[in-house]
């Protein structure tokens, strides 16, 4: 017997299986509603309810929060639902901040979108005056929070909640008085934020944004006395191209090349150069605790919103945590220390590091107080695009070009630290090969891969010369929680722990373009990576040879040497701030 009902959409008879909402019902058969507060990934909310609709001529029903029933009549335009949006349009333009020309999130403004859509032209209820303006949370390096362009959609309160676990933002007083920001009127820097960036991500408005570093960049690359060095994360050559219309998951990384060389700087390498980096030494560290009976499992430390979040919320399990830098840090340190080697008139005062990151949390990152003086300057996937369109680069049209040396070839285990399982993989392809002396043969472990929302927490086992080694991989701090708690109750049976903030890892990074509607962007970035890493003749991060270079000229000539701790590897610190038994 199938499965498959019929409703009316706009008198046009529809099926439906196993939708859960009227919502998704009506955008899988070719209409659509607008929406603030509804996200594919997060739970249903119903509180904007601008995706009212009106079911048998009689009710007013909002369609996200709506199960769908065979026969029902919905009208999706009907004269009531557009009277009724038009009024909400206007009470939430009339107690919003209006600075549409010089809001971070002008032209990718949901609300900017349906006033127009809808022909707002005069609103009827009072402004909202200057001198009613809240106060610019603006006192972090990797978010703005500004509550007066706020609409209260609960939109980034469910994302820090169901992503995170962490409940930094809420809603705060009664009535007309209420907010949506931490507890106590205290700012972001103030409270266990781990500056993922995914509540600016999720956000319809310009309430939530990332703090720009547009102009520092700029003063770099004009500066005549510098020498401006670029980085480009894996994940940023699978997402650029969104910002210029390019298909969803096409790799850009020649053309990012060629137009970081067009707007001016001196030398241009790939992160993903010291992702092979950070793979030795981790593999390394791995396979010495396997070995010598040292602490396990090992936590991956490339995501700096996780390291803060052991820091505050977890300080008793630092020494589970890699001492690697991330790849960010890696390569700023690496290109500092001996570029001059290479390059006549570059010293360690004169260089100029700007990273070219998908994720928020790499601003913070850059000035802990380990790292600090390494990464000059960070910018995200949406910044740079910002750039290369005030600089009138027509990004279509560039050819592609190839990285500068000697920091310029990659494996695809570089390349697949993009997307979540990646580090995890890339890690055991080394791992392996440093604990038996050859090579993996099956390398592709595609059951740690995906990107689901339904499916993030994911396992797998590598027999590594009789000795079962088991992997797991966790998107989302909620997740990696749990297998924390599998840690201190002593069941865990796991020896590596591969943790990122963001759902889907870094491809879905809160510096992305924004991917919150569409839940299949992210899958469609994450191919895109694990397809360069296909094509690629080296694959292995131990296999790359400008990192054998570096290591016989530079490095002590092999991972784990005194000259890598050095320069390669961190220390962390205690930042928990309250009591153990009050977290739950």
């Amino acid at each position: 017997m199938s499965d498959k009902k019929t409703l009316f959409i706009n008198n046009t008879e529809v099926e439906f299986t196993n939708e859960a909402t009227v919502l998704e019902v009506i955008r899988k058969n070719g209409f659509d509603v607008p929406t603030f507060c509804h996200r594919p990934d997060l739970t249903q909310f119903g509180a904007c309810r601008m995706c009212i609709i009106e079911q048998d001529g009689k009710w007013i029903q909002a369609s996200c929060t709506m199960p769908p029933k065979e026969g029902i009549r919905i009208q999706t335009n009907s004269e009531k639902v557009r009277k009724i949006r038009k009024t909400i349009l206007e009470l939430l333009l009339a107690n919003h901040k209006r600075e549409c020309l010089t809001c971070d999130k002008s032209g990718n403004c949901e609300l900017q979108k349906y006033a127009a859509e809808y022909g707002i032209e005069d609103i009827r209820f009072p402004k909202l005056e200057e001198k009613d303006y809240l106060p610019i949370d603006n006192y972090n390096p990797s978010i703005v929070r500004d509550p007066s362009k706020c609409i209260l959609c609960g939109a980034c309160v469910r994302a820090c909640s169901e992503f995170q676990g962490h409940g930094v933002l809420g809603f705060v007083n009664r009535g007309s008085n209420t907010i949506v920001g931490p507890m106590n009127g205290r700012y972001l820097s103030q409270v266990d934020c781990v500056f993922c960036g995914q509540c600016q991500a999720v956000c319809p408005t310009g309430a939530l944004s990332i703090k720009s570093d547009i102009e520092r960049a700029w003063e770099a690359i004009n500066n005549k006395e510098k020498k401006v060095v670029v980085q480009i994360a894996p994940a940023v050559r699978t997402a650029l191209g969104e910002e210029f219309n390019l298909e969803y998951g096409q790799n850009t990384i020649g053309k990012i090349y060629a137009a970081l060389r067009r707007i001016g700087v001196d030398l241009v390498f790939d992160t993903n150069f010291s992702a092979d980096l950070t793979i030795m030494e981790e593999a390394n560290e791995f396979v010495e605790r396997l070995s010598k009976g040292g602490t396990l499992p090992l936590f991956t430390s490339c995501c700096p919103a996780w390291v803060r979040y052991m820091e505050t919320q977890h300080p008793d399990m630092l020494n589970h945590l890699s001492s690697c830098k991330s790849p960010q840090g890696m390569f700023s340190a690496t290109v500092k220390e001996f570029l001059p080697k290479y390059y006549e008139g570059y010293t360690k005062e004169n260089i100029i590091v700007i990273s070219i990151m998908p994720c928020t949390a790499k601003k913070y990152e850059s000035i802990r107080e380990q790292l600090i003086g390494q990464t000059d300057i960070v910018i995200t996937t949406q910044e740079f695009a910002k750039m290369l369109k005030s600089a009138g680069i027509n990004f279509n049209k560039l050819k592609e070009e190839k990285a500068d040396s000697p920091f310029g070839q990659y494996s695809g285990a570089g390349t697949i630290f993009g997307a979540s399982g990646g580090v995890a993989e890339a890690a055991v392809r080394t791992a392996y090969y440093m604990a038996t002396g050859e090579e993996l043969s099956n390398i592709d472990m595609t059951e740690i891969r995906g990107v689901d929302a339904n499916s993030r927490t994911k396992d797998a086992i590598v027999d590594i010369k009789g000795k079962k080694i088991k992997i797991r991989v966790v998107s989302t701090l909620k997740e990696a929680e749990k297998s924390i708690k599998e840690i201190k109750n002593g069941t865990a049976d796991f020896h590596m722990l591969e943790v990122m903030a963001c759902p889907g890892g870094c491809v879905n990074g809160g510096g992305q373009p924004t991917s919150c509607l569409d839940a299949e962007i992210k899958e469609k970035r994450a191919k895109c990576l694990y397809t360069e890493d296909k094509n690629l003749e080296c694959r292995k991060s131990h296999q790359n040879p400008d990192i054998k270079k570096l290591y016989a000229e530079c490095l002590g000539g092999k991972p784990g040497s005194s000259e890598a701790h050095r320069l390669l590897h961190t220390t962390y610190t205690n930042k928990f701030t309250g009591s153990y038994k009050d977290i739950k």
